[in-house]
Parts: C-alpha cells; sequence; structure tokens
C-alpha cells in the first residue's frame, strides 16, 4: 500500500496494477495476452495476489465470485480475450456484484499483436456495463480506482479500456491513498439476484436498464469528463490516448475530453457542440461515439472511412482535421518475425511443409510457420481453433485429402480452449481418424513466456499441479497418444507423423521441447533459488 503521494514513472499496464495495490484488490486473475499482460505481472511483482486462468472466461468466472463475496477482484486481458469471456460478461452485468470488480481490457489498434482490429467499446453497448477509457498512465491508475468505486456504488461490473498506446507508453504517475474496499469479504444469500433462471433473470435486466440510467445522469456531471478550453471555431470529442493526439494536433480547439464512455454524457456532448462552430469527433478503430452522437441528433463530424484501420497518432489526426483524404505514407518496413535460432517448432515445420500436410493452425509463437522458409500453415482463426477447423476440413475432404490434415496448436493455446476441441474429436469421429500435434515449448512464449497449467509452475514461477497432455487425451479415448523430441529425433518424428496420418486413428502427437528462451530464464531462476538457499544455510 502506498504510504502517501509519491511519483513513479510507470506505462499504462504498471499504473493499473499500482492502483489495485493501492486500492486493496485481493486477487488479480486473467490469461496473458499483448498488450495487457504486464498488468498481472506487476500486480504480482509489488505484492498482489494474481494468478493466470486457463482462459478469460474462467478469468471472468473466478473474478465474478469475489465480487459475489464482497472482494475487490480485477480480471485482465486482451480484446480477442473478451470475446472468450464474454458470456459470463453479459449475464453478470445482470447478477451484479457486490465487491468492486473492474474488467481491465486492452485493445489493439493496428493488430501489432493480434487476429483482428475489434472494437471492445461495443462490448460496453452490448453487455449493459460502465466503461472508462484512460489517455495516459496517470488517468489508469486513477480510473482503477473509479471504476472499483462505481461497481461497488452500482454493484455492477465496469470496464476499463486500455490501447496499446496507454498500456505501453510510460509517463508520470503520482500514487496516492486510494478508497479501500468499504467492507470485509463476505457472503449474503441472494437467490433472485443472482440465479438466472428466467423467472429472476426478467428483473434483473430491469434492474440493469434502471441502474445504466442512473449512471448516465450522473456521468452528466461526473468529474470524469472535463473541457479543455479553446477557440470556439473548432470542438473536438475524444477519448483515451485520441484525445492527446487531438490536444497536440489543435492546441487551439476546445476539446470535451470523456472518461467515462458508456452509458454517454449524452447532454453533455450536446451543450458542447452547441458552443463550437464545428464539431469533430476524433477515435480509434469503429465510429462508436459519432454514431452514438448521430444517433442522439447532436450534428457531429467523424474521421473518413481510411482512418478506420489502425493506430491513430498527430499527424494522422492533423490529417482528419483537414479533411485530407490523399494515400497515406506507406510506413517504413520493419524485419517481418521469425522463429527464434534454435526454436524447437523449426523442425515440426520442416516435416510438415514436406510432407505437404494440410494445416489447421493457431495462434501463437508458431503461427509463425506461415512464413517462408516453411509456408506450412492454411489457416488461423482464433485460440483452440485448430483442432475445430481441422475436424471440419476432415468431415467434407474427399478421403485422400482429409488424410493429409493436421491440427498443429500450442500447449498454451491447448489448454485455453483446445481440450474441448479434443473431446469432439472423439465424439464425431472423422471417418479418416485425425491428427493433433501440440508444441509443447513449456510456456506461454508468444506473449512473453509466461506459466500455464501444462508446465506445472504459478505465475511467480513457484511450483504448482501441472496439466499431463499425454494423459488428458488418454482420458478421453484418443487412440494413440506419443511424446516425440522432433528437434532432436527428426527423422523419427517424419516417420510418426507419416505413420500417423496413414492409419486412420484418432492421433495426438506433442512434439515436446522447451522453448530455449523459456529454458534458459529457467536455468536463471534456479540458479538464482539455489544461491538464495545456499544464504540461508
Amino acid at each position: 500500500m502506498s504510504t502517501g503521494s509519491q511519483q513513479l514513472l510507470l506505462n499504462g499496464n504498471e499504473a493499473v496494477a499500482h492502483a489495485a495495490r493501492d486500492a486493496g484488490v485481493l486477487l488479480g486473475t486473467g490469461y496473458p495476452g499483448t498488450p495487457s499482460t504486464e498488468i498481472l505481472e506487476t500486480f504480482s511483482a509489488i505484492g498482489g495476489r494474481a494468478q493466470w486462468a486457463p482462459n478469460e472466461k474462467v478469468a471472468l468466472e473466478v473474478a465474478v465470485g469475489a465480487g459475489f463475496g464482497n472482494g475487490r477482484v480485477i480480471v485482465t486481458m486482451k480484446h480477442v480475450g473478451l470475446n472468450v469471456a464474454s458470456d459470463p460478461l453479459f449475464t453478470a452485468a445482470e447478477t451484479g456484484v457486490t465487491g468492486g470488480l473492474a474488467v481491465c481490457v486492452a485493445d489493439d489498434p493496428g493488430m501489432a499483436s493480434s487476429q483482428n482490429e475489434q472494437d471492445s467499446r461495443r462490448y460496453a453497448v452490448a453487455a449493459g456495463v460502465p466503461m472508462l477509457e484512460p489517455s495516459d498512465s496517470q488517468e489508469a491508475y486513477d480510473f482503477l480506482a473509479e471504476a472499483l468505486q462505481i461497481s461497488e456504488r452500482w454493484k455492477i461490473p465496469v470496464l476499463l479500456r486500455l490501447t496499446t498506446r496507454v498500456s505501453h507508453s510510460k509517463s508520470i504517475v503520482r500514487a496516492r491513498e486510494l478508497p479501500r474496499n468499504p467492507g470485509p469479504p463476505h457472503f449474503e444469500r441472494d437467490i433472485p439476484g443472482r440465479v438466472m433462471i428466467p423467472a429472476y433473470a426478467r428483473p434483473a435486466h430491469r434492474r440493469l436498464r434502471r441502474k445504466l440510467a442512473e449512471i448516465r445522469e450522473w456521468n452528466e456531471s461526473s468529474p470524469l469528463n472535463r473541457i479543455l478550453e479553446g477557440r470556439d471555431r473548432l470542438g473536438v470529442v475524444a477519448s483515451g490516448v485520441a484525445a492527446l493526439h487531438a490536444r497536440e494536433a489543435a492546441p487551439d480547439a476546445r476539446l470535451l475530453k470523456l472518461g467515462l464512455t458508456y452509458p454517454l454524457p449524452v447532454e453533455t456532448i450536446r451543450r458542447f457542440a452547441e458552443g463550437v462552430r464545428r464539431c469533430m469527433v476524433i477515435e480509434e478503430g469503429d465510429p462508436v461515439l459519432v454514431d452514438a452522437c448521430r444517433a442522439a441528433g447532436i450534428p457531429v463530424e467523424g474521421k473518413a472511412e481510411m482512418y478506420r484501420f489502425g493506430e491513430l497518432n498527430v499527424a494522422r489526426v492533423r490529417r482528419i482535421l483537414a479533411g485530407d483524404l490523399s494515400p497515406e505514407p506507406e510506413p517504413p518496413k520493419g524485419t517481418p518475425p521469425r522463429l527464434c535460432p534454435g526454436c524447437p517448432h523449426r523442425s515440426v515445420f520442416e516435416v510438415l511443409a514436406r510432407q505437404g500436410c494440410i494445416v489447421a493452425g493457431d495462434i501463437g509463437c508458431y503461427t509463425l510457420g506461415v512464413l517462408p522458409p516453411f509456408e506450412a500453415m492454411d489457416s488461423c482463426v482464433c485460440m483452440g481453433a485448430a483442432i475445430g477447423v481441422g475436424l471440419g476440413l476432415r468431415h467434407v475432404l474427399p478421403p485422400d485429402e482429409a488424410r493429409k490434415v493436421v491440427s498443429v496448436i500450442g500447449d498454451s493455446t491447448f489448454v485455453h480452449s483446445g481440450i474441448t476441441g479434443l473431446v469432439d474429436m472423439v465424439y464425431n469421429r472423422p471417418a479418416t481418424g485425425h491428427v493433433v500435434l501440440i508444441l509443447d515449448n513449456g510456456t506461454t512464449a508468444m506473449t512473453g513466456l509466461q506459466e500455464h497449467p501444462g508446465t506445472g509452475r504459478a505465475l511467480d514461477h513457484t511450483p504448482a499441479a501441472r496439466l499431463r497432455f499425454e494423459e488428458l487425451a488418454r482420458a478421453v479415448g484418443v487412440e494413440e497418444v506419443h511424446v516425440v523430441d522432433a528437434q532432436k529425433n527428426q527423422d523419427e518424428f517424419d516417420a510418426l507423423l507419416r505413420t500417423s496420418l496413414e492409419s486412420e486413428k484418432l492421433c495426438v502427437l506433442i512434439a515436446r521441447k522447451p522453448c530455449v528462451l523459456a529454458a534458459r530464464r529457467m536455468r536463471r531462476a534456479q540458479a538464482a533459488a539455489r544461491e538464495e538457499d545456499g544464504h540461508g544455510a
């Protein structure tokens, strides 16, 4: 806990973590995903209780349970993770919570490390949950505290939406004593409020809409929305990092900087628009604010469609304000990503390419197997899709083609959402069988070498129970299960894959070899632990 005010240099993710600690958050849970990962890692490093869940759905369900027990809790994920968590999110909006629950989601405009560019602001509207949008690290710190207080006041989950630039840019944060949980954790039974059978869910939906109406009214005079004065010839409505870009691009303009963007303070925006000669909405991604303003009859201008894609910056905002529709300069070409030298996945993709397999791929660093020199991946949709997509191909392709289909999935991704696909493989067995290849490198490599239930280590790298994929596969009824080091014994792996494809059996092949980066880190951690034990002796 902070003792008085202090200044720290933090990125947005770190600021959220510090605010969580200072606000007395009892538990942080989530799934690693760029650009959100550092929130829980930092929370754990500064003394918070943090844990990685198998996926975002489980993480949010755990958080909802903590909220039912009057505990303050945060749950973290990236934007596509909110898709996975949306099932409990929609209903948790109606059950509500008694403890503060902040859902910290980090969007990735420009897709720096994502498979799509979706805009999480849509989820706030669809699920009916309030949403705050910080523009820098200080607001990330302040708004996390505000999110918890709003959650406790109205007994509702609250979305805290960050974006890549806010998550990863550093600025000064003035930490301070934050309001803490008004009461200790405890459980109070509330069957009509939390058991969402239709008879109870119907009034719960009405309660939710009343809450949102109250929050909307409160938001009309909320200090979370601020007007930065300027000349009345141009007014700009913006939120998040787009507000900072707009302020720099047009320093003389009057700026309405929104902090709580759902429920939207419509009358505040209307008065602001009436006080300027031209009102422009600047926002990254979808035209969420523009559409809402126009639906309320507020005459605002939005950006051209060409600016819907990618991140905004000051130069792009200047072009938007000027109505410049000329082609944008091509961004400088960087070095394309590639599998690390010595990566055990390289041998696997060499064999898949050599055998001419149809590869249903998945999300992870191994997705880079799609690039030269391998070009050994034919689909990549979402976490866990490799098995389902592979089964779909097996079900409809002619037998000779179907026998070439392989589902390739990483270890963390398999735990996240591949297990149900494996169950479907056994339950709805393709006529030609199927081959699932689990690339087990002992870490969640793409997002920064995080742990998962298959590593046998918790978030802080301390020992934990380990999920054994080969035992799981046999338990659900897979006929052939093999573990192989494809890097050390490539010829053996080549022959095993060929035999498995020809067998028409259900096969799980586990290519197990530690990630070279993770192995290096674990050796350092083990050496440090031995040194500490030596000093202790």
